[in-house]
């Protein structure tokens, strides 16, 4: 007679032990700590398509954490936000006659996949270019079995893109006149298509902030605020008003960096695009983690991540007294910011061009200031981290490349 406890013990690592592990996998369109922490945005949050766009008459339409197309034209759901060099992770599902894929650096309505973008596709081994290869460009045959779920995980860095397909690397292509930056896109072109788990990792951020000291920026000390570097690396912002500005100016580019405020509803922000030396006179992304009716939807002045006093957080993703993280992403009159990983704000600037962005549209390079807002503010930052944007290709390169 076999022994009971040998049985039981037998059920549990058949039965009890597999699904403890399932419970504990990430859930689809989620960050880990690790994955916040590292840098990674969210593009789609599992329930909306905040911060993309239709192009073309398409039945996109989000279900159960999916983001689905069936019918219509051929054409793009692509981003609101441009982006240059960065890791993208993107999982998608579709039947064996499906064609379709996933556009890196692309115009809203390419011409061709072979200039201006890159185009990542999903196809039958029959295609000319199978899932896994660049359309017009590089062909591989990596095989990929339909109807189940695949993650493609592509490094997009100056011109070279490097594919894995779950976790095997399958093309490395080498473009020397690449486009610069440009939109991700995710495709419908023949069949259906499913798409989850959208999220992306700049690249090339460098430290604005050495942890030491405040070389680099500019203080003022007729102003009441007060900017110190504290023992564990950390700038500490107490009393205001009063601002620390940085000595470099920035145009276009990505900052990422932690904050943490010491007590409940304080007010503060990261003004960018700054006059140089003028008092807070830039764009200013708030702080305030202050929301209305244990709502989060319900952000108490505009909420962290807006664009204060131009749009409001749609969701208050931070906590007082925790360290969170935000990344914020200025490419011409687009502003897009990221709390924790979550994106908040997608806002373009629709005003009159003015050198004062409290009047009207700046996209002028300026300073990035640390807001001290009142006598209450008593708030830490961290880990600052910036990468300029480059300009995209003009749209008649192929011409130009033609005739050279």
């Amino acid at each position: 007679m076999q022994n009971p406890r040998i049985i039981l013990a037998l059920l549990f690592a058949l039965i009890v032990a597999p699904l403890t592990a399932a419970n504990a996998e990430q859930a689809p369109n989620t960050l880990s700590e690790a994955e916040i922490a590292d840098g990674w945005l969210l593009l789609f949050d599992g329930e909306t398509t905040f911060g993309w766009k239709a192009e073309g008459n398409i039945d996109w339409t989000v279900d159960k954490g999916v983001i689905r197309a069936t019918k219509g034209d051929v054409g793009l759901l692509r981003t609101t936000t441009q982006f240059a060099n960065y890791e993208l992770h993107v999982e998608f599902r579709a039947p064996a006659e499906t064609n379709s894929g996933i556009f890196l650096r692309t115009s809203p309505k390419p011409e061709s996949p072979t200039y201006g973008c890159y185009e990542l596709n999903i196809a039958p081994e029959s295609n000319s270019f199978p899932t896994g290869s660049l359309v017009g460009r590089m062909k591989v045959t990596p095989g990929c079995s339909p109807n189940e779920w695949h993650a493609f995980d592509v490094t997009a860095d100056q011109g070279t893109i490097v594919v894995k397909l779950d976790g095997t690397e399958v093309l490395k292509y080498e473009d020397p006149q690449y486009v610069g930056l440009g939109f991700i896109g995710l495709q419908h072109n023949q069949g259906e298509v499913e798409f989850r788990n959208v999220k992306l990792k700049p690249l090339h951020m460098e430290s604005i902030f050495n942890g030491k000291d405040l070389a680099g920026w500019k203080s003022y000390p007729e102003m009441e605020s007060k900017f110190t570097v504290t023992e564990a690396g950390e700038i500490h912002a107490e009393n205001g008003p009063g601002q620390l500005e940085t000595e470099n100016s920035y145009g276009d580019f990505v900052l990422r960096l932690e904050a943490i405020t010491h007590a409940k509803n304080l007010n503060s922000g990261v003004f960018f695009r700054c006059i140089p030396g003028d008092k807070m006179m830039g764009y200013e992304s708030q702080i305030h983690n202050g929301y209305e009716a244990e709502d989060r939807t319900l952000p108490i002045d505009h909420g962290t991540g807006a664009i204060f006093r131009r749009v409001k957080a749609r969701r208050v993703v931070s906590d007082d007294e925790k360290w969170f993280t935000k990344t914020l992403i200025a490419q011409g009159p687009h502003i897009s910011v990221w709390v924790n990983g979550y994106q908040v704000t997608d806002w373009t600037d629709q005003r009159k061009p003015d050198e004062n962005p409290r009047r009207g549209l700046r996209t002028a390079p300026g300073t990035i200031m640390l807001q001290g807002h009142d006598p209450t503010t008593n708030l830490s930052f961290k880990n600052l981290q910036i990468t300029e944007l480059p300009k995209r290709w003009p749209a008649d390169r192929k011409a130009k490349t033609a005739d050279q």
